[in-house]
Parts: C-alpha cells; sequence; structure tokens
C-alpha cells in the first residue's frame, strides 16, 4: 500500500457524490466576466495564441502530462521556433503575394484548382478529426467533470454560447477580444498552478509525490499503473521513449510548421496585421506565451495525479469506466480534477469562464475559417456568380454540417490513443500534415517545383498517411495487461518518425514529378517565393479556367445595388442578414487608380527601419531562452 502524501489544507471539501454545485460567487464572475467581454473587446488586438489556446491545450496537455510527464511540455517550446519562421519567412511571402486563404496562394504558385481544392477539402477533414470535435469534446469533459453535466448535455450548451458569439461578431469579435480572453486564461492558470505547488510542496514535493502516484486497484502483472522513470525529463530515449527525442526535436517541427505556417485558423491572424512587423510582434509574443504552458497546464497536469492517483491514475478498464466513463484511462480529467477540488469558491468560477472562454475563442476562429474555405474556394466553384449574401448563408450551414460531423467523431476521441487527448491529436496530425508541410515548404524556397509535382506529391502522401490511419484505428491501442498484437510498422514506428518519412517521401515525388515535367516561367513566380518576395516587377498571373471575370463581377456589384435602392427590407430578412453577418450599407466604389495603390499598399512588406530591430532582437531573445530551457529539463 503506497503511503499518503501529506497535503495542506485551506480548501473547501467537496461533495461527497462527485457532483460539484456553482456557488452564488462563482455565478457571478462567469456573468461579470463575459459582460466585461463584451464590453471593451472592440477595444482590444488580437493574439495569436489565443487561437492556439483552447480547452483541448488544456485538457489534453494537462492529461498527457499527467500520465507521461513533462515531455509533452517539448510541444510548446517548440512552437517559438515555427512562429518566428511564419513571421520572417512564410508572411512576408503570402503578404506579398496578395493571398488571403492558403489555398488561395498555392493557386497563383502553381495555376490549375485541383491543389487548391484538394487543400482546402483536406483542411476542412482535419478540422473535424483534430480541432472541432477534440474542442467540443475537451470543453465539454471540463463542464461534465465540474457541475456533473452529461456530456452531451455539456456539448450543446457550449455549441449555442458559441453560436450567440460567431453569429454576433464574427472573425471581428474573435480577433478584438482574444488578447483578454489570453490575459484571463493565463492569469486564472498561474492562480492554480500556485495553489497546485502548494498543495503538493512545490516542485521538490512534486519530484517526490509523482513518483508514488500509483492507484490503489491495479491490474495484475502489469508495469503500466507505475509513473514513468524518466518523467522529469524532455529527451527521452530515441528507441524505447513514449516521446523519442529526434522525433520531438525534427518530426514535432513536420507538424508545428503546418499548424502555425500553413494553417488557415492561425495564418489568417498574422494576415490581418497592419503590417508585416506587426505580424512580426505578433509572432514574437505568441513564442514568449508559448513558454508558459509546460508550468500552469504540464506541471499541473502531474501535480493532479499526484495529488488523486485512484482518479486520474487509473488504470483498471472497469474502475476508469465507473470515474471517467472511458475504459482506456482518465488521465484526461486531470485539469478540470484541480480545479473542482482546489480553486476557492469565487476563482473556481473564474477558471470555468476561462476554459468557456478558450473554447469559444477556438472554435469561432476555426467555423469562420472553415467557412471561408468552404465558400471562397468550394462553393464558388460550384455557384460561380454565388452573392457575398449566399456565400455567407451557404457558409453558416456549412458550419452547422461540421458540428454534427465532430459531435459524432467524439465516441471515437474518448477511446483513442489511450484515453490520452493531446496524443490522438498529434498522431492524426503526422498522418496528414507532412505532405501539405513539404509542398509550401518547396513552393517558398524551389521555383522548379511545379503543379503536376505538388499535386502528385500530395496525392502519395495522403495515401500512404490514411493508410497509417486505418490500421491504427483497425488494431487500436492495447490495454493494459493486453498483448500488443499491432504489426511493426505502427508498433516500432513512432507517429513522430512516421511524419519525418512521410515528409521526406512527399519531397522525393514532387522533385522527381517536378524535374520530369515543364517548369513554371519566371514571369508567373514574382512575389510568390522567398527568393521574388521584394520584386517590382508585374506579376502574370496563371490562367484560373473558373475565375469570374471583373466585368462580371461589376455587374454583379450594380445588380445587387440596385436592389438594395428598391427600398428597406422587411423586418424578418434584416433578422436573417443580421444572423449571418451581413449589413444593407452599399459598399463604396473605387476607381481603378485607387485599387491598384490598394493593392499595393495591401503587399508591401516594407517595414520601419527602428520596428524591424526591434523584432529581430526580440526574436533573438525569444530563443535564446527557449534554448535555455530545452537544455535545462533535458
Amino acid at each position: 500500500m503506497t503511503p499518503t502524501p501529506e497535503l495542506v489544507t485551506g480548501t473547501a471539501e467537496p461533495q461527497q457524490n462527485g457532483k460539484f454545485k456553482l456557488e452564488i460567487p462563482d455565478i457571478v464572475v462567469i456573468v461579470v466576466y463575459f459582460v466585461f467581454v463584451l464590453a471593451v473587446g472592440i477595444w482590444i488586438g488580437a493574439s495569436l495564441m489565443s487561437s492556439n489556446v483552447g480547452s483541448g491545450l488544456f485538457i489534453g496537455l494537462a492529461g498527457t502530462g499527467a500520465a507521461s510527464g513533462i515531455a509533452v511540455g517539448g510541444f510548446e517550446w517548440n512552437a517559438a521556433w515555427v512562429l518566428v519562421a511564419l513571421g520572417w519567412i512564410f508572411v512576408p511571402v503570402y503578404i506579398s503575394a496578395g493571398v488571403v486563404t492558403m489555398p488561395e496562394y498555392l493557386r497563383k504558385r502553381f495555376g490549375g484548382q485541383r491543389i487548391r481544392i484538394y487543400m482546402s477539402v483536406l483542411s476542412l477533414i482535419l478540422y473535424i478529426f483534430t480541432k472541432i470535435s477534440t474542442d467540443i469534446f475537451s470543453g465539454a469533459l471540463f463542464i461534465q467533470v465540474s457541475l456533473g453535466w452529461d456530456l452531451y448535455v455539456s456539448t450543446i450548451v457550449l455549441l449555442v454560447v458559441t453560436a450567440l458569439y460567431t453569429i454576433a461578431g464574427g472573425l471581428a469579435a474573435v480577433i478584438y477580444t482574444d488578447a483578454l480572453q489570453t490575459v484571463i486564461m493565463v492569469a486564472g492558470a498561474f492562480a492554480l498552478m500556485f495553489i497546485a505547488f502548494a498543495k503538493v510542496g512545490w516542485y521538490e514535493g512534486l519530484l517526490e509525490q509523482y513518483g508514488k502516484a500509483v492507484p490503489a486497484i491495479t491490474v495484475p502483472n502489469t508495469t503500466c499503473h507505475l509513473p514513468r522513470p524518466d518523467a522529469f525529463h524532455i529527451f527521452r530515449d530515441p528507441v524505447t521513449g513514449d516521446l523519442p527525442w529526434p522525433g520531438l526535436l525534427f518530426g514535432l517541427t513536420v507538424l508545428a510548421t503546418w499548424v502555425w505556417c500553413t494553417d488557415q485558423v492561425i495564418v489568417q491572424r498574422s494576415l490581418s496585421a497592419k503590417n508585416l512587423s506587426h505580424a512580426k510582434g505578433g509572432s514574437v509574443l505568441g513564442g514568449y506565451l508559448k513558454i508558459f504552458p509546460m508550468f500552469f497546464v504540464v506541471m499541473p497536469g502531474m501535480i493532479s495525479r499526484a495529488l488523486y492517483p485512484d482518479e486520474v491514475g487509473c488504470v483498471d478498464p472497469d474502475e476508469c469506466l465507473r470515474i471517467c466513463k472511458a475504459a482506456v484511462g482518465c488521465s484526461n480529467i486531470a485539469y478540470p480534477k484541480l480545479v473542482v477540488e482546489l480553486m476557492p469558491v469565487g476563482m473556481r468560477g473564474l477558471m470555468i469562464a476561462v476554459m468557456l472562454a478558450a473554447l469559444t475563442s477556438s472554435l469561432t476562429s476555426i467555423f469562420n475559417s472553415s467557412s471561408t474555405l468552404f465558400t471562397m474556394d468550394i462553393w464558388q466553384r460550384i455557384r460561380r456568380k454565388a452573392s457575398e449574401r449566399e456565400l455567407m448563408v451557404v457558409g453558416r450551414v456549412f458550419v452547422l454540417l461540421l458540428v454534427v460531423l465532430s459531435i459524432l467523431w467524439i465516441p471515437v476521441i474518448q477511446s483513442a490513443n489511450s484515453g490520452q487527448l493531446f496524443d490522438y491529436i498529434q498522431a492524426i496530425t503526422s498522418f496528414f500534415a507532412p505532405p501539405i508541410t513539404a509542398v509550401f515548404l518547396m513552393a517558398i524556397f524551389w521555383g522548379r517545383v511545379n503543379e503536376q509535382g505538388a499535386f502528385w506529391g500530395l496525392v502519395v502522401g495522403l495515401v500512404i498517411g490514411v493508410t497509417r490511419m486505418v490500421l491504427e484505428f483497425a488494431y487500436g491501442n492495447p490495454s493494459c495487461g493486453e498483448k500488443d498484437l499491432r504489426p511493426d510498422l505502427l508498433k516500432d514506428v513512432h507517429f513522430l518518425y512516421f511524419a519525418l518519412m512521410l515528409l521526406a517521401l512527399t519531397g522525393l515525388v514532387i522533385t522527381v514529378v517536378s524535374l520530369c515535367t515543364a517548369p513554371i516561367p519566371d514571369q508567373h513566380l514574382v512575389r510568390l517565393t522567398w527568393w521574388t518576395r521584394h520584386s517590382k516587377e508585374q506579376r502574370v498571373d496563371l490562367e484560373d479556367p473558373w475565375a469570374t471575370p471583373a466585368a462580371a463581377e461589376e455587374s454583379d456589384s450594380a445588380g445587387s445595388g440596385s436592389q438594395l435602392e428598391q427600398g428597406m427590407p422587411s423586418c424578418w430578412r434584416r433578422v436573417g442578414m443580421w444572423l449571418c453577418g451581413l449589413s444593407e450599407a452599399p459598399r463604396p466604389k473605387l476607381s481603378s487608380a485607387e485599387k491598384q495603390a490598394l493593392e499595393k499598399k495591401l503587399t508591401s512588406i516594407e517595414e520601419d527601419h527602428i520596428w524591424k530591430n526591434v523584432c529581430n532582437i526580440n526574436a533573438v531573445i525569444l530563443l535564446t531562452v527557449n534554448v535555455f530551457l530545452w537544455g535545462y529539463f533535458a
């Protein structure tokens, strides 16, 4: 029988039936928080951190930290390097190219439509598997553990709140309130971190108590109930480690490049910056913020297991089903467990508000991005003369479809990757993201890559990635005490190693096919690669067979204007347009000279010398601190 650690008292004891009720101060804090957000949100700028921080980060990082230690924090620290690459390499090319979406960049870079449509469809699939479903699940799980609600009742309530938030403000509301929500999330998480560390005896106490965090009910003749001996090391054995260090350094960079440099949800924040220096500053700020999750999410997850080993560290399938309704393990409840057990009255309500804010911000960003991708890159191919009003309505309906599909996928998430949400997200990403990363890197740095090479590289990579994913779900992960019957491809090739191999194979296909086919003339690559981003030459865009002629656009615009002049719309029509974020105000008409001046301004990557140096110095400081942390915890 393991010794029980001496715990410091001072917080209210939870109710014995496992259900937790919000008291009046908790409710007041939640209401005041959201009223405050609505009142001051329009004055606050955007933050890259917020679009990557959702309840999935808190649930997933803390859960994996509880199960295996601090190595998962390397996923956050790796982001600093890729965020610098976003601001200094990718964004300058995107701005000079004058693009709004990532598939649009590929269309301009390679011509044709099949890559753009491929990317849009694949991005939407990834949103379902790795973003919408996981955010909904983690947010609902937090509410379920905190309040005792049913998981699917929590899901419905959260979706209603998010829908109202999205409809009322759209992406503008998300951008303006993000920094405030980031401050609230970080402040609440830091408060819980100090409370949790004080409870366990600070870092020295965590070192001692985590190693003893063994559940009372175990599976005989197994060791899966024991904490890992390398739990406090980031760098782990390259063969037997659960997160091998070569994969963590290099394989993870492949996935992170897709997330931070080519994913519409993230990149749209940088593309909305006032200028390039502003975008670089956002990247550096995001990199600094990504240092902290190791300390206020991962380590508190480990503390949760040290304090509550029977629940958070359960391994017996029947016991786990009783505790969290997931037979494979309950590590995902680590962070919510800390909140409901340790946070005092009032602050507990603040943390619930933080989780709701994180979920709302993340989901709203994804909803707007997926709506943009579908309407601009797919629906307009079907309805070439679709009006702006039609596109907005179709986008809203499509978001509803994505939500339904994501909810249907939640049961799979509950049992995947031994019940560790963060590992599930990264594994799915490693099956699909490497081909995309390869195409963007080669498109930016090598002008010889053409459409045929990029397309067939994506197709080959997708086939291999889907094959691996199907095998993963077909065999599944063995539970504690079960024999591992998976083939060697699944059992011995870690998903981070698989990402590296898939990147290399995709790059090889792209290279071979591109060299065997005709190159793209230089006149079509002006301001579309790293080497031509400063070019002043006039770019001749590759032919787009589905593009709407300018004359047709002007005609449609004139027609829409004449319709608006016919009279005020009915009351129900105005309500419907408000719900879809539409306005009756006519757009100002620009002359050809004004259009050219506006385009030149929007595609300029010139920087003020002082602010350019400020961003460069901060980037160097950020990376220096990052290297020190890697070395200290290696």
